[in-house]
């Protein structure tokens, strides 16, 4: 699983470059050889000889049946034949109706998962442009590679349900999903201007802050191609919306492609499809998610908003976005604080950004949204399995009367609890506040991702990756991307708001935060917030400085109205 040639029985996973990707590998390996264990057994385990305790002491339960699809092809969709739907048939008939093919052109329908139904009420918010378009770049050494690259990529679509998707919500009670048997890759060309560079033309004309893709016409990608005017090197902007695909799933989408054009095709294992995923979380119960989240959440009564910036259904259009490099002695260092700890680098992450949150809000508890794999509480191998399964939930983090080190621990202990309910409904958790509903919970996300994927793997087929990106309808998104030991920062903010002082504020606080760890002696977490929290209050009043002079001599209505004349 780690890819090293030895390791120890009393090594922690965690130590040896483990993360939470790799812990679903983990559980599947296990589950291979009759042996059960669940996310927290692996996360708590200080060493191998301590989860294989923990997985003799399980006793192995019973497997969730996924019902099948009983949709033929050969006649009449009829609501007995969709088990995971509860549709009528006069709605069938509407999706019938609007299928490309109709009846014999469908393969299965079944509802939305939770993060989808929330991006598709971001989607009907309408505007000009999306903010949950994905976009990836690919430059290729000539015609002959791009064509075999989109051949290949129409091969993994056939495999997968999820890239023959469409979304339906008109004249439904609830909004469902319809895969299509099969698709056509909707390909644009683009004629470049042979006196502007290639990509600054294919990132203007190719722009998700001014472009929308029509969800109910799978597939849900887009392709961009375009000729270098310079040379043979060809183009290729995929556009993928969220709804069906996130940052994993384009990771597993590439690599597929490149054993495609590797030609071992067959050796693909059979693909499991994201039906299986909406049939496991519509089992769950929703109890268990509120219980916890009114636990965690209860006695908060004030939105986590820095700057004051409320708006939360931004579209993406006026995001900055920065990115920086963490220095290599503070990744050396970050890593050995948590490995010391026996927390991961996540946890670091977290409790710096809680850090930066305390100081620019002035609270001494703070929520903020961090975003899960949703692939943890699958069973089978989930890893491979494409599809939407992100969720962005919130986070608790008091940095009041603790230790750093305390606060590390209690961090890492929070996020592993949340794993556990890594599929709730946002809405479920926010209603467990004491927030005003019309008040967001949280208005910044932070994203700790791990660094997968063999670029060179394409190159080899002649397709190099320029750049990918994805953006939210948070005013603020930080993006924590890991690479080996090596570490690098994102940061999205809306219109208004310095990310580029923000990303320089998180490096602060987790340089701050990494040297408090190592004391011997435990040093208080609000030591180190004392400074930030002086030259945040001294941002924020700039910030709201707004008292302009104004005539004196008549009353402030009036001077309203004549500006309103004016």
């Amino acid at each position: 699983v780690l890819g090293l040639e030895q390791v120890g029985r009393h090594d922690n996973f965690f130590e040896l470059g483990g993360h939470s990707l790799l812990v679903i590998t983990v559980i599947e390996q296990l589950r291979q050889r009759g042996l059960q264990a669940d996310v927290r057994t692996v996360f708590n385990a200080l060493s191998l000889v301590a989860l294989a305790e923990s997985v003799r002491q399980q006793t192995p339960q019973a497997s969730f049946v996924v019902p099948p699809s009983k949709i033929d092809g050969s006649g009449r969709i009829t609501p007995d034949l969709l088990p995971l739907a509860s549709l009528e048939q006069t709605e069938i008939d509407t999706l019938v109706a609007a299928a490309r093919e109709g009846a014999v052109g469908i393969q299965d329908i079944y509802p939305l998962g939770p993060l989808q139904e929330g991006v598709l009420f971001h989607h009907l918010l309408g505007g000009e442009g999306d903010a949950y378009l994905l976009r990836s770049v690919l430059r290729f050494d000539d015609l002959q590679c791009l064509q075999a690259f989109l051949v290949a990529l129409e091969q993994v679509m056939a495999r997968h349900d999820i890239l023959r998707t469409s979304i339906h919500w008109e004249s439904l009670r609830a909004p469902v999903q319809v895969v299509h048997r099969s698709v056509t890759l909707p390909v644009h060309e683009i004629v470049l201007d042979p006196r502007r560079a290639p990509l600054e033309q294919l990132m203007q004309r190719v722009d998700p802050r001014c472009m929308r893709i029509d969800l109910r016409r799978a597939p849900l990608l887009h392709a961009h191609i375009a000729s270098d005017i310079q040379g043979e090197a060809q183009w290729l902007v995929l556009l993928l919306h969220h709804i069906v695909c996130d940052h994993v799933t384009l990771q597993l989408l590439l690599e597929e492609v490149q054993i495609v054009l590797r030609g071992d095709a067959a050796a693909l294992s059979e693909p499991l499809q994201y039906r299986n995923f909406i049939s496991v979380i519509r089992d769950a119960s929703a109890g268990d998610h509120e219980a916890y989240f009114r636990a965690q959440l209860s006695d908060i009564h004030e939105s986590t908003a820095p700057y004051g910036v409320l708006d939360v259904q931004g579209t993406g259009a006026e995001v900055t976005e920065i990115s920086v490099t963490v220095p290599d002695v503070l990744s050396t260092t970050l890593h050995h604080r948590a490995r010391a700890l026996g927390i991961t680098p996540a946890a670091v992450f977290h409790l710096a950004w809680a850090q930066v949150l305390a100081a620019l809000c002035d609270q001494n508890t703070v929520v903020f949204g961090t975003v899960l794999s949703g692939r943890l509480q699958m069973t089978g191998a989930s890893s491979n399995v494409m599809g939407v399964f992100v969720n962005t939930l919130p986070v608790r983090i008091d940095v009041a009367n603790t230790t750093a080190r305390q606060a590390a621990l209690d961090t890492q202990a929070t996020l592993i609890e949340l794993l556990e309910h890594e599929q709730a409904p946002l809405v479920v958790a926010q209603r467990c506040s004491a927030i005003d509903p019309r008040l967001p919970l949280f208005t910044s996300v932070l994203n700790y991702r791990h660094g997968q994927g063999d670029s060179e793997g394409l190159a080899a087929h002649g397709a190099h990756v320029v750049r990918s990106e994805e953006r939210a309808n948070y005013p603020i998104v930080v993006s924590v991307d890991s690479a080996g030991e090596a570490f690098s920062i994102s940061m999205q903010c809306a219109e208004g708001i310095n990310a580029e002082e923000l990303a320089s504020r998180l490096l602060q606080a987790t340089a701050r935060l990494c040297e408090a760890l190592s004391d011997t002696v435990p040093r208080p977490l609000q030591e180190l917030r004392l400074v930030a929290s002086l030259d945040s209050r001294q941002r924020q009043q700039a910030l709201l400085a707004t008292t302009r002079a104004y005539p004196r001599d008549g009353l402030i209505h009036h001077v309203f109205q004549e500006q309103v004349r004016a």
